[in-house]
């Protein structure tokens, strides 16, 4: 690994020097362990801890097929699912490793007694398979998740729909927080020049995701001037949902859980904004009633802030805590766009609200490889930026999870992998230099980190 790290440092290694040096037997690696899968039962979700169930240790490089790539990462990022990984909900993480497995030899490999997460990287080709043309070893690169196969017509309008869709990182094994990640070859963008490789590593997931569901025509197809109410404002997902909406022409109505995270969309841009615990809604009675007065009080609110206007689009995520006062608020023939449940799968709402005022609920899972393509291309020309606020180190990630899964972080957190510091890999510094204050945002309005892991940032 060292020599792979110091090829990537130096200033002058050619494609040729990058194709020439020996991968290594094994490499580090996050990893989760299927004998461990029982490990927190009995305890709540919020009782869970990714520290006891997240391991660094050396694993064997994997054997490299067609149309693959492996990438040399320098830097990652924790997204929901790592968390949802390490915490074995809704499900072990096995049994999507296990069915891959059934497809194919090649895919066999990924059904193994651990599992390599991560759904993010930024880092250099070291290596391509048999069919790879676009890519070669040096190239630097990011790395979108959507992992296909593309044996069925059914993927061919929108790739997303393949029937063997699998999120890499996930539902695939050897994902992006290790030093070395094996992805297909069309999982991967040119990394953005201005950025460094934690900031090029961040976006990945979220803003291809956050593009589909709110951009896209497979999506909401926002327009200039629509209302969107976000959901999650500041976090890793909403920050890019806000920014798409100031960059695109429409309102977003952010919607954040304390004063720091509303002062950080206003930095943004952002006008309209709701404290939702400043303000105390409370959209559940209890366990399994719901409020519709706090809906109405909710409405009332958001339309002081649009001058009278209901939203047109809702972006949604938190799930069940949310979904019904979504649905409520949402204005005549508008759209509630949905692509996760973080607070609950089972969504409750009344449905006299959807059918009589023809209302759509739209489900969005990440984002096809244009999608995806068109998001990143956005981070690469700085009309939408990245939303790092820490970073931690490898053996470390336990903790990022930890912060995640807690709701104690800002924006994304960043993991640097194979990166000896921060702040390296930038290869266009004029562009930076126009961008910075907005590249900075997050990591300058970053809380203390509130645990024995240093803050890097600091």
């Amino acid at each position: 690994m060292n020599q792979i790290l110091d090829a990537i440092l130096a200033p002058d290694s050619t494609r040729e020097d990058f194709a020439a040096l020996p991968l290594p037997e094994s490499y580090r690696a996050v990893t989760v362990h299927k004998d461990e899968v029982d490990m927190f039962a009995g305890l709540s979700t919020r009782e869970k801890d990714p520290r006891k169930s997240l391991h660094v240790e050396d694993v064997p490089v994997p054997e490299l097929g067609p149309g693959e790539a492996l990438v040399a990462v320098m830097a990652s990022s924790v997204n929901y699912n790592s968390v949802w990984t390490s915490i074995f909900e809704p499900m072990s993480t096995f049994g999507f490793l296990e069915r891959y497995g059934r497809l194919s030899p090649l895919a066999k490999r990924h059904d193994l007694p651990y599992h390599v997460i991560g759904s993010d990287l930024a880092g250099v080709v070291l290596r391509t398979g048999p069919g790879v043309n676009a890519w070669h070893p040096g190239d630097e690169v990011v790395a979108h998740c959507l992992s296909v196969e593309l044996e069925s017509s059914d993927g061919h309008n929108d790739t997303m729909l393949d029937p063997e869709q699998r999120i890499w990182g996930f539902e695939t094994n050897f994902g992006g927080l290790a030093e070395i990640a094996l992805v297909k070859s069309n999982q991967l963008m040119p990394k953005p020049r201005h950025l460094s490789w934690e900031e090029a590593a961040a976006p990945g997931l979220v803003n291809s995701t956050a593009y589909r569901q709110l951009v896209s025509q497979n999506g909401a197809a926002m327009k200039q001037g629509d209302n969107v109410l976000i959901w999650g404002a500041s976090g890793g997902l909403g920050s890019y949902a806000t920014q798409f909406a100031l960059a695109g022409g429409a309102n977003p109505i952010c919607v954040v859980s304390s004063d720091q995270k509303a002062e950080i969309c206003r930095k943004m841009g952002a006008e309209a904004i709701i404290d939702r615990n400043a303000e105390g809604y409370r959209f559940w009675q209890d366990e399994h009633n719901q409020d519709p007065r706090e809906w109405k009080r909710f409405g009332k609110r958001i339309r002081e802030l649009t001058g009278g206007e209901d939203v047109d689009i809702v972006f949604e995520h938190p799930g069940r805590e949310t979904f019904g006062a979504s649905v409520y608020v949402t204005r005549k023939g508008g759209t509630i766009v949905t692509c996760a449940s973080t607070s609950g799968y089972q969504h409750e709402y009344d449905n006299r609200y959807l059918w009589m005022s023809l209302k759509r609920i739209v489900g969005s899972h990440f984002a096809n490889y244009r999608e995806a393509w068109e998001a990143n291309r956005l981070i690469a020309k700085g009309k939408i930026h990245p939303t790092l606020s820490k970073t931690y180190r490898l053996e470390d990630t336990g903790q990022a999870a930890h912060d995640v899964h807690r709701n104690i972080h800002q924006g994304k957190v960043g993991v640097l992998c194979l990166a000896p510091e921060e702040g390296m890999g930038v290869r266009d510094e004029a562009k930076r230099a126009r961008h910075i204050d907005a590249i900075n945002l997050f990591r300058d309005d970053a809380p203390a980190q509130r645990t024995g892991t240093p803050d890097r940032n600091a």
